[in-house]
């Protein structure tokens, strides 16, 4: 891989590119560029480098020449658009700028790198609530204090950095820092962890009925509106008409 390193140098060719252009995470470029020899690379990585690099085996490696058919060739390639295919369709960044698609780009690489290195059931697991996670984002904004928190103690991001409301970052940061002591050093009773979790269960409890509650209640508003209205159910022509029949229904209190 040594000249295939020097190539990539002499081209200019960024890590982000190349990792795009294979289909994996950046690190996971570092990692093949590492390697001593190119056919310790999955066969499907190996064939796609040998593409770009225009060679049919791991001997032609040493005789490229750089010159602009070389470039041109490579270049075009790696500039290729760019989606992400998966059993229900594809994403497309080409709505994005650069630093945003680039930013999107290593994040499902590196879920999939996951995916690839532990198909696990923990693994499919974990991938499973930081799809919660993210979902619960837009109702639930201590998410980007817990996001921060992360970057800060792994050493991603300077302890000072505020890049959300500061004094409410500062104040969870503190607090949170402060439970991660308890929970390290174990210095709470185990009496004392079945209470906060009793209290931590039953309000969580009461958040799922009131979410049925909820829902219960726009079902029935739904029905009434559909029966005011004379509608079967809701479809693209009569939904704005349902969905303001619905909201002077809960304004009247039924």
């Amino acid at each position: 891989m040594k000249r295939v390193n020097e190539i990539i140098n002499e081209i200019g060719i960024s890590k982000v590119k190349l990792a795009k252009y294979l289909g994996v995470s950046r690190q996971m470029v570092y990692n093949y560029l590492e390697m001593d020899d190119i056919n310790e690379l999955p066969l499907e990585k190996k064939m796609k480098l040998f593409n770009l690099l225009n060679v049919s085996s791991k001997e032609e490696i040493d005789e490229i020449k750089v010159d602009n058919e070389f470039i041109k060739h490579t270049t075009s390639l790696l500039n290729s658009d760019i989606s992400h295919s998966g059993g229900k369709g594809s994403i497309s960044f080409s709505e994005l700028d650069n630093n945003d698609s680039d930013t999107l780009n290593n994040i499902i690489l590196l879920l999939k790198d996951r995916l690839l290195d532990d198909n696990t059931e923990e693994s499919k697991n974990i991938l499973k609530y930081l799809y919660y996670f993210l979902q619960a984002i837009d109702g639930t904004p201590e998410i980007k204090y817990i996001l921060a928190y992360i970057a800060k103690t792994t050493g991603f991001v300077n302890p000072t950095e505020y890049l959300f409301e500061e004094a409410n970052q500062y104040k969870f940061e503190s607090l949170f820092y402060s439970a991660m002591i308890l929970y390290n050093n174990d210095q709470i009773s185990n009496e004392r962890l079945v209470e906060f979790h009793k209290k931590f269960e039953h309000k969580i409890v009461e958040k799922q009925e009131e979410r049925l509650s909820r829902t219960q209640e726009l079902n029935t508003a739904k029905e009434q509106a559909l029966k005011e209205l004379g509608y079967d159910e809701i479809n693209a022509e009569n939904a704005t008409e349902v969905l303001e029949k619905i909201a002077e229904i809960e304004s009247r209190g039924i």
